[in-house]
Order: C-alpha cells, then structure tokens, then sequence
C-alpha cells in the first residue's frame, strides 16, 4: 500500500461539504428553537441612561429582551473571563454586563423571537439613550501618548537589544530610515459567527459554535456562568474560516447562552456581516525602521519601532519588531513597540499576527536599501543571511532558504529582471519584478489523541482540535492510515467537540505539527499492545520482538528486518481475546530546544501598471516555500495559495475605514470593504523546497501562516520598480501612485 503521508490527497471531508451534509454552527435544528437579534451602540463611548423595549415586546412573536438590567447572573470577577489566548494585562469585554459603552457597535439588547425575521424587525424597535463621552478612535492622533508595551519576558515582549545600534547608525556609510503604516484590517471569513445553545433537561447546554477552539469555549461558558464542566458541551465540527478570529470565544456565544437560560428554551443568534466587524481585527501598524550598511553590502545595525492599536480594556499585543534579528545578520540592533490605546475592541490575532505587517516594513525597506546601494534585491539578502536566531542566540535546526531563494529566483526569471525602476514594459503598462522574503514559527504544542482500532480493520481516531477549513480531517487521515497500516477509507475522524481529548485553540500554524505527531505517538500504543497479543501466539513469526522491531502495514504487524514475518491485526486482536483496544496519549514539544525552529519563505511578484490610469495588476507570483515536510502537497499547496491571494490583498485592497468624528466602520460590509477577487488574481506558482528537520518525529513545521508573510512586502517592491513611486503606507492604491 503506498504511503498517504505526501501524497496528494483529496479532503475526506470534500464529500460532505459539497453536497451540504457537513454542517455549521448555525445550521443545527432542534424543536422548539427560538432566535435572537442583536441591538447595538450607536455611540462609541459613554453610558446607557435608559432602554425602552416597550414595542419590540408588543410584536406577536416576540419572548423575551434583555439587557444588562435583567439578563441572567454571569460572573463578576476578570478571571472568568479569561480565555486561553486573552491577553495578560486587562479586563476583558463581557457583553450586556452593565450600562458602559466601551465602542461603536456594541451589543446593548438582545431580542429573542419565534423566528429570526421578527427578531430582526422587534431589534429595530428597541430605542436606547444615551450620556456620550470624548473618545479617540485614530491612531495617528495617539501615536505619541502610546505606552510601551510590559518588558516582561517571553516571547510577545520585543527583543532585547544588541550592539551599540545608535552609534552604528550614526556610523553607517549607507542609511535608510522610513515609515511605514498597516491600517487595521478585518478577517471577513465567509461563515458568519453563529451560536446554536440547545437546551437540555436539568439545564444542560450543548453548544454549537463558531470557534477554533472548542475546548476554550466550554472552559469560558463554564466560568461566566459558573457552570459544571459535565453540564456544558461545545461542538464545532467545521468551520468557514476563522483565519483567527475564532480564537478567542465571541460574545455571541455568550449572548445565545444568556438567552437559553433565561427562557430555559434552545435559542440561535447569528451575527450580521456588519457585527462580525466589531468582534477584533488585524491592528493598525504605524513602524520606522532605519536601517545602516557598509560599502561592502552587509548590514551594521536595524532599529525597528512600531505602534500597534489596541482597546481601552485589555492590552492586546503581538512580538511585532523582532523579526529582522531571524533574518537578516547585524551585529547592533534595537528594537521598540508601543499601544495606543483608543475606543475600539480589543485587536486581534490575523493570519500571521505581527508578522504579515512586520515584513511588509521590514522587506520593504530592505529593498529600499539595496536600491540605495546598487545590489540587487535577493543578493543583498543573500549577503545578510543569517544561520542563527540573533534574538536568542540559538542556530537553526534547519533553515533552506537560501534554496528558496534559488528555486524561486528560477522559476520566476529573477535574473532577466532590469534594475532600474521604469525601464520594463508591457505595452501601455510599466512591468515590475518585486521580491521579499517570509519567515513564521514552527511551533508544537502540547494535544492529546484517542485511537480506537477495532478486529474488522477500522480505526477512530478522536481528538477536541477544530478544522477551520485547513484540512485537518484529511491530514489526521493520512498519519493515521500510514501509521496503523490501513487503508484510509477505513480511518474516521472525530474532531470538534469538547467532550473529546484535549486540544488548544487551531491557530499558530502548530495544530497540524501537534496531532500528527501526537496520531504517531498513540499509533506507537497500538502496535505495541497489538505485539504484546501476537508475540505470545503459538509459534509466533514475531516472538520476542520489542515495538520498534514491527511495523503496521496492509493491515499486519510486520518485521521491520524481514517482511516474511508478520501477523495480521484481527490474528493479534483475535488471540488477545479482544474486538477493540483504545489508546490515548499526549505529545508536546520535542527536539533539540537549543535551537531555533521556524518556516521560510521567498516571494516573487510580477505586476503590471497602466501608466495613465495607475491601475495596478499583480500578473504572477511565485512562493517558494521551505516547511520541513509536507504532509499534503495538494491541500498545502491551497493554503499557500490563499495566503498569497490574502498578501495581494494587504498590499492593494484592504482597509477598514473609520469615521473618527463618530467612532463608526463606514465599509462594515463585503461591498466596501475591498479584497482580491477573481478577477484580481493570476497566475501563482507554490514550490515547496525539500527541508529535512528533526525537531519532531515526522518532520514537520506547519503552513498556516507562512504563505502570507512578506508577500504584501513583495508587491510593494514590485510596484515600486514598476513606477518609481514608493508607497509605504498600505494599501497602495492608485491615487497614492499619483500623489
């Protein structure tokens, strides 16, 4: 049988997904459910001062309204707000606690109906007063009352410093120093966030939701609510896209519960497209970098400072700086990170929290530099390779990207490539070849997996992890099917559900590191228990072998040394007298800790301007991507396509308006809010450079967040060599070409 793990595989939940049978947390019936429909601030700060829900309640169909004057008990200290990825320092948002006003948008009022058109029309009715208050909600007007984020350690704190960078700048024969601004962007994942609370006798709650952690949810429910763990159940069998922002739980989860206990009665919420834009966001990002070389084309020192958003209540940060120190070699740097604090919600994490805004600077002014010292991009990073992490004085475990830099380069054309910006044309439109480089961690967290295996051949192998769209169905089909040696029409995942093994939160690129390794682990269980009942048959072919001697392969335990020595499976079970074994075990983080692990990336971007019009097209792309193994090159390749489409989109599209006289999104919907769409993108060609590391069993690294990281930098570089022009504040845009 030939090996999964590798292979080109379609999602085993294609299936489902196609024909409609796999479904969403707002797509559970059950009889007798009610449906609720938010109200929300129309100011951005201040105080409730009064609620008249008198006609909404007067609509036929019509249960309940409730606000913070006569919802049901939820806790009163921080603590039981706090969720698995919250931030450290703050208080976090609990929805219809009390009369405050924190932002624009804010739930006030929740009304729940017989059916979701009347609670829609009876929310409308609901009038709120109001006592306002001065609030800010522009970065630019805080930048210089930001605070400096808490230095204390570990890795969201920026790096230390190294060096004496400030005379080294001053010293440089070559300087850049520029800014740079990422305005704050939202995730706009297709599936709205929805919350299905099912009602149970006694006042147990099943829960169906929106999240990419359903073990953090259950534990967040549990203690708003101080409810017993056994009494709560959340599910979330798949996700449409979460990119992030399913992290933390959203306050409609807790809404939805607030109103299944109070009618005692199975209630919906979903949110609208316009509400799912206060739930968090990519934070704006204002950075100065400066950046000092030698005549010989080598770095003397980077100093990088950036200002992120975050709310009045929590501070909510991300290592935003210290990307360079992976990077690129320089014996002096320093690096600073501030928050302003304005009237919004809590940030969030993004594809690539930090980093995607981080390199679009970093990269960008790289670039800048080379045109200043006549290298060519990718020798001038080439020349600045680092094998060590600088930050914490650890060497890579493996590091090939400087093959990605090859493989990328060839396959893009990199060398035919004019360097003088202007001076390659397509007809009426200037050609631009822009290059930069990505890097992301390589993380494996702690996760537990139950496999059950049963005399017939099946296997079930469970685990609480979500699959947010990514494919982790499939690639926890294909470990295991390799790792017990069946056929993977034969292996069913169970995933989604907080009564299942313990998980944390799908994010972070790790989860497909973690449960592989965790698949191959318990898998490690089941061929040992299965020996320990072959090795005492009669005249077994595999007495007296220890598990590391066998292998599981077309359904036997067979001799690593001699293939002629086996026994199958359902002779093993048969003989242990047994029709199924169940194994549980948990996994952490393993290697070598002396040693920095991460993924890399090489973007190349092609873009094509009208010279008149200031149009800008991105004709092709080219990533190459070094990730240790890949466990799918198909499903993988999907995700590395997405994430550049999502880079094109940073450099070129996105941007959430905000009218600072009102504290109001003005472009809170899928119409204004500007992303790539079909007829944006092109050709983009994923390479996934061959990378052998040792960091975990199978080798591998993950591929989430990679993709995206640098591509915004990389159009912009291309845009630049292009026209002439410099944007360095996103999104670039064809006034700011003309400006």
């Amino acid at each position: 049988m030939a090996p999964y793990i590798g292979t080109a595989t379609s999602r085993v939940d294609g299936v489902a997904k196609v024909t409609g049978a796999a479904k969403y947390a707002a797509e559970f019936n059950t009889p007798g459910l009610a449906h609720a429909s938010l109200v929300t601030s129309t100011i951005t700060k201040g105080r409730i001062t009064g609620i008249d829900p008198s006609a909404a309640k007067a609509v036929k169909g019509v249960l309940a309204v409730l606000t913070h004057d006569n919802r049901p008990a939820m806790a009163d200290k921080d603590e039981a707000y706090k969720d698995d990825v919250a931030p450290e320092d703050g208080s976090p948002y609990r929805p219809l606690y009390d009369n405050r006003i924190m932002f624009n948008g804010q739930p006030v009022a929740l009304v729940v109906a017989e059916t979701p058109e009347i609670a829609r029309y009876a929310a409308s009715l609901v009038r709120v007063n109001y006592a306002t208050e001065n609030f800010v909600t522009d970065i630019f007007r805080e930048r210089a009352r930001a605070t400096p984020v808490k230095t204390r350690e570990g890795p969201m704190a920026p790096p230390k410093a190294r060096g004496k960078p400030d005379d080294a700048l001053a010293a440089a024969a070559v300087r850049h120093e520029a800014e740079y601004y990422v305005p704050i962007e939202h995730h706009n994942p297709m599936e709205l966030y929805a919350s299905t609370v099912v009602f149970e006798p006694g006042g147990k709650l099943t829960i169906y939701d929106k999240t990419q952690g359903v073990q953090n949810v259950h534990k967040y429910i549990c203690g708003v609510f101080n409810m017993k763990p056994e009494d709560v159940r959340v599910m979330s069998p798949y996700m449409g896209g979460g990119f992030g922002s399913g992290l933390r739980p959203q306050y409609q989860v807790v809404l939805a519960v607030l109103a299944a206990r109070a009618l005692q009665r199975s209630v919906r919420l979903v949110l609208t497209r316009p509400q799912m834009y206060e739930l968090g966001y990519r934070p704006a990002m204002i950075q100065q970098i400066a950046l000092g070389a030698n005549t010989g084309g080598t770095l003397d020192v980077i100093t990088h400072d950036a200002v992120t958003v975050t709310s009045q209540y929590e501070d909510f940060h991300r290592q935003e700086t210290g990307w360079s120190g992976l990077l690129y070699k320089s014996p002096n740097a320093k690096y600073a990170h501030r928050l302003a604090k304005l009237d919004l919600p809590t940030s969030a994490d993004m594809r690539a929290p930090s980093a995607a805004p981080a390199l679009f600077a970093l990269e960008s002014a790289m670039d800048e530099l080379a045109v200043k010292l006549k290298i060519d991009p990718m020798e001038f990073r080439l020349r600045c390779y680092s094998d060590r992490d600088q930050n914490e004085d650890k060497p890579f475990g493996s590091k090939a990207l400087r093959e990605c830099y090859k493989q990328g380069a060839d396959a893009f054309g990199w060398s035919k490539r004019s360097p003088e910006p202007r001076s390659m044309r397509d007809g009426s439109e200037l050609v631009g070849w822009g290059m930069a480089t990505g890097i992301w961690e390589a993380l494996q967290v702690p996760i537990t997996v139950r496999i059950a295996l049963t005399a017939n051949g099946h296997a079930e192998v469970a685990c609480a992890t979500s699959d947010i769209g990514t494919g982790t169905y499939t690639i926890m089909a294909q470990v295991a099917a390799d790792m017990l040696g069946l056929p993977i029409e034969t292996i069913s995942i169970k995933l989604g559900d907080s009564s299942l093994p313990q998980s944390p939160v799908e994010g972070g690129s790790w989860i497909a590191t973690s449960v592989a390794n965790a698949i191959v682990t318990t898998a490690g269980a089941i061929r040992d228990q299965l020996l320990g009942f072959a090795g005492k048959m009669p005249n077994s072919p595999l007495a007296g072998m220890k598990g590391d001697d066998v292998t599981l392969a077309d359904g036997k335990l067979v001799s690593k040394r001699d293939a002629s020595r086996s026994v199958s499976i359902a002779d093993a079970m048969r003989h242990g007298s047994v029709e199924r074994i169940v194994q549980e075990k948990t996994t952490g983080p393993s290697g070598d800790h002396s040693k920095a692990n991460n993924t890399h990336a090489a973007h190349f971007i092609e873009v094509k301007v009208d010279e008149q019009l200031g149009v800008i097209r991105v004709t092709r792309a080219v990533s190459a991507i070094a990730a240790g193994r890949i466990l799918n090159p198909k499903t993988g390749g999907n995700q590395i396509s997405g994430a550049v489409v999502w880079g094109i989109g940073m450099a070129l599209h996105e941007e959430t308006h905000i009218d600072h006289r009102f504290g109001r999104i003005m472009n809170a919907n899928l119409a204004e809010y500007a992303m790539p769409v079909h007829a944006d993108i092109h050709d983009i060609q994923v390479i996934f450079v061959d990378e052998k590391d040792e960091s975990n069993p199978l080798g591998l690294k993950g591929l989430g967040e990679i993709g995206i990281v640098g591509v915004a930098g990389a159009v912009a570089n291309a845009v630049y060599h292009a026209t002439g022009k410099r944007v360095r504040h996103l999104p670039i845009t064809l006034d700011k070409l003309q400006a």
